[in-house]
């Protein structure tokens, strides 16, 4: 459900959930009396009953949704939900009693007497009116983020499949693996000790993208270990054009990271950056925490250029898996930078 459906629900239930009690409490009082005098303050008591209702719960669903972390951490959070339903249920019970005693005199052009019992009762059924509405909130508002938690499991389950399947057919695409055959069978020639090297990183790229892209996750280190081994067989196809650095936080080997995600960055900046460029150029990989965020950052020499479909497909894999595992704590910008493109990706620790 999106934010207008909820929004509209919200209100909906608001108008009918204090319509019908606000309407059956002064139906039974107006019937009750005969002095037209009292009807109309009865038929106005109701009116500042119903609008203060939706006036003060407003306020402690708003409060709720801005001073409470997430709806789930309600259990953690439960002495802020109760101080927000005791200062609504008081500030409902006090500008009702207060309102209703100056449309009282106005009507019937004296004081309503206000004894002490008389207040208390009033508290009370207010307090309890809010505890029902309160209960009926969270209520709903689990129902609707169980039903959104379910979906976004149902699209992550997705996602996952997706992601194998792009895998196969992209990640480690056939264009790659000839070219890197091909190498290797001219290395063979020159080094065959490199080229047994090069064999067995190709396998064990191969063993990695078929085994491990189902994860969810994957240690960071296993990730890196697999870009060492993507960068060595590019190498032996670009040699002196390509120059590959890296700068990363060793303390943050064993953070868990959605898998192929920086081998699909490095990759895209070699196929779309480097290769593009007659003299070559720089990829730079960047891992680090900053505050309470893992931050990855790939840039490589060259300019962005939009007509490539495929560099779209796997930057929005890459875009969507994030969305789902982390929601909006997680981001991902692809932008230009004095000739130098730069993937930036922001993920909680």
């Amino acid at each position: 459900m999106n934010l207008k459906s909820q929004q509209l629900l919200f209100w909906a239930l608001q108008i009918t959930g204090w319509g019908i009690p606000s309407f059956l409490n002064g139906y039974g009082k107006y019937i009750y009396n005969t002095d037209p005098l009292i009807k109309k303050y009865i038929i106005l008591e109701t009116l500042l009953f119903f609008i203060l209702g939706i006036f003060w719960t407003t306020i402690l669903r708003n409060y709720i949704k801005n001073y409470i972390a997430s709806f789930d951490s309600l259990k953690k959070d439960y002495s802020k939900v109760i101080i927000g339903y005791v200062l609504s249920s008081i500030g409902y019970t006090f500008t009702l009693i207060g309102f209703s005693y100056l449309a009282f005199s106005f009507i019937l052009e004296k004081n309503m007497t206000l004894s002490f019992g008389r207040i208390v009762s009033s508290a009370l059924n207010i307090f309890l009116f809010v505890l029902f509405w309160l209960l009926f909130y969270i209520s709903i508002k689990t129902l609707i983020n169980s039903k959104q938690r379910h979906i976004e499991y149902l699209q992550l389950e997705s996602s996952f499949k997706d992601s194998q399947l792009n895998t196969l057919k992209g990640q480690i695409n056939p264009h790659f693996m000839f070219n890197s055959l091909n190498n290797i069978r001219g290395l063979m020639l020159e080094d065959v000790e490199k080229a047994r090297d090069m064999i067995t990183r190709l396998s064990e790229l191969l063993r990695y993208s078929l085994s491990k892209s189902s994860n969810s996750t994957i240690k960071l280190k296993e990730e890196l270990e697999m870009v060492s081994n993507f960068i060595a067989l590019s190498h032996i196809q670009f040699e002196d054009r390509l120059t590959y650095n890296e700068e990363i936080d060793s303390n943050l080997f064993a953070l868990e990271i959605p898998p192929m995600i920086i081998q699909m960055l490095i990759e895209n900046a070699i196929k779309h950056g480097i290769s593009q460029q007659k003299n070559g150029g720089t990829v730079h990989l960047q891992v680090l925490q900053r505050d309470k965020n893992l931050e990855i950052k790939v840039s490589n020499t060259g300019q962005l250029e939009n007509n490539k479909e495929s560099t779209k497909i796997g930057l929005k894999n890459i875009s969507d898996r994030l969305r789902i595992l982390y929601g909006d704590k997680a981001n991902f910008k692809l932008f230009e930078e004095k000739q130098t493109v730069i993937a930036h990706i922001q993920i909680p620790l």
